[in-house]
């Protein structure tokens, strides 16, 4: 059974989501204060975390970079602040997911469940790859076995969405993906959620491997129609 720990204030909010998510036979916990979240966090061996932004004692955003330092577990961020700079920046700081309130509960069990298989699909496909498993691109190296980039020999740190999204299209360079394919292929998902992840994360993609953000040399945006990985 999948174990998932709830950070949010909102008690009402918090017991809502435990009670659709204990109906679809998943282990919930529920933490109302930042630092205790996090501290049960960083204690427990919990498959996936649901972080609300606005929290008592440590803010959403501090709880999740310090989360992610410690786990690739996915995080699903939910907030009822609407800016894309909030939502860029839960997402740059290793979030998986950004949902804005008001939001459905089933909406928030079918994002739980497509994360939940992505993670488990991504672990057995990673126990099954050979050690030699590595992607040589002008200077660009990924190695797929232990899920590390590097560029020209200095090693980058992305996060585990922004590492399937790279490593994906590299796997199929000069193909040009839509938004909406990016975001089915990385995220599982079809109508749930927004595509304009995808563009957060090619930006924070670009911030990382590329000389020259504006003049990218890997990842090349086909104005009107989607991304290409260029050979």
């Amino acid at each position: 059974m999948n174990k998932i720990l709830i950070i949010e204030d909102e008690v009402a909010i918090a017991e809502l989501e435990k009670d659709y998510l204990e109906l679809s036979d998943f282990s919930v916990d529920i933490e109302n204060d930042g630092k205790k979240g996090l501290d049960r966090a960083l204690s427990g061996n919990y498959d996936l975390f649901i972080l609300d932004l606005m929290l008592p004692g440590m803010d959403g955003f501090e709880i999740c970079e310090r989360i992610r330092e410690n786990t690739d577990k996915p995080i699903i961020m939910v907030s009822a602040r609407k800016e894309d700079i909030d939502k860029i920046r839960g997402l740059g700081l290793g979030a998986d997911d950004y949902i804005t309130k008001p939001f459905s509960p089933g909406e928030l069990v079918a994002r739980v469940k497509a994360h939940l298989q992505r993670y488990e699909r991504l672990t057995a496909q990673g126990i099954a790859r050979q050690n030699n498993d590595i992607l040589h691109v002008r200077g660009l190296k990924i190695d797929r076995t232990s899920h590390r980039v590097w560029v020209q020999g200095e090693e980058k740190q992305l996060t585990q969405k922004e590492y399937e999204l790279l490593t994906f299209l590299a796997e199929h360079p000069n193909h040009v993906f839509s938004k909406a394919e990016l975001f089915k292929r990385i995220w599982n998902m079809d109508s749930i959620g927004d595509i304009a992840t995808v563009t957060v994360h090619i930006k924070k993609i670009r911030e990382k491997i590329e000389a020259d953000k504006n003049n990218p040399q890997y990842i090349e945006t086909i104005w009107g129609v989607g991304y290409r990985f260029k050979m």
